[in-house]
């Protein structure tokens, strides 16, 4: 994503950034809904009434036709200039649906983050400990922020969970990967962040064994199961996954 002329942030605060330039906010909280929206469908185009629910997810106004075009018209003032290509403005209208056309140049904070945590993936099966911990890392440190906070709606609460494994599966990857590299420290506080983000997920806390496995601290490995054992019965009533007990069954005989 560095090496992206044009960046574009959904997570956090909606942003363009270009060439080393001031980032430029987007301040209207509709606007920005119907920005995120137009990016992520740019393939396929989206439609005005896909459009309308997204920013109206609890009902339409009486005049939303006339509201929406004031909506698109913030959002192509937006986009003009920085996604601009030769020949036009880069939001049109076409075959009944908004088209968003992006720079080639460009690049989107989560699909970068979702290409780089494939690749990180891919490098850690095989070995290649430090590159997939810069790319996991890099995907954390993209993912921080918030997916539009202050909306809801099916399609915003669809990607707000995207976003939200997408970083959980990050974080897991850059402890893991952490461990492996002999930073035990970072992997805790990877593994801590996840384990704090989704306290019933098996797999950030057996993250979190690992990485006090890793640094030699087997007591502190085997309290994170007991924890982990816990929590799953007294708020699920439920016990470990057959994979978390494997874990722990061989810490026991380390």
């Amino acid at each position: 994503m560095g090496d992206s002329a044009l960046l574009i942030r959904l997570v956090g605060l909606v942003t363009i950034e270009h060439d080393g330039t001031a980032p430029q906010h987007l301040s209207s909280a509709q606007a920005q809904v119907a920005f995120a929206r137009l990016i992520l469908e740019r393939t396929s185009g989206t439609s005005r009434d896909q459009l309308a629910d997204t920013v109206w997810p609890e009902g339409l106004p009486d005049t939303w036709a006339s509201a929406l075009r004031s909506v698109v018209s913030r959002v192509r003032a937006y986009v003009t200039g920085p996604l601009q290509k030769p020949g036009g403005t880069p939001l049109i209208a076409q075959s009944g649906r908004y088209v968003l056309r992006l720079p080639d140049d460009a690049a989107v904070d989560l699909e970068a983050a979702e290409a780089a945590m494939t690749e990180a993936r891919t490098a850690f099966a095989d070995g290649a400990h430090a590159v997939a911990h810069q790319l996991a890392a890099g995907a954390v440190s993209n993912l921080r922020g918030s997916f539009l906070p202050a909306h809801e709606g099916e399609w915003v609460n669809a990607v707000r969970e995207r976003v939200d494994e997408l970083r959980l599966m990050s974080l897991e990857l850059a402890s893991l990967s952490s461990s492996a590299l002999g930073a035990e420290h970072h992997a805790v506080r990877y593994a801590d962040e996840a384990v704090r983000r989704a306290p019933f997920r098996e797999s950030a806390h057996r993250c979190r064994m690992t990485a006090h496995a890793a640094a030699g601290n087997r007591a502190d490995a085997l309290r994170a199961y007991q924890q982990l054992r816990e929590v799953l019965a007294d708020e699920l009533g439920i016990d470990p996954a057959a994979e978390t007990q494997a874990a722990y069954l061989e810490l026991l005989r380390a």
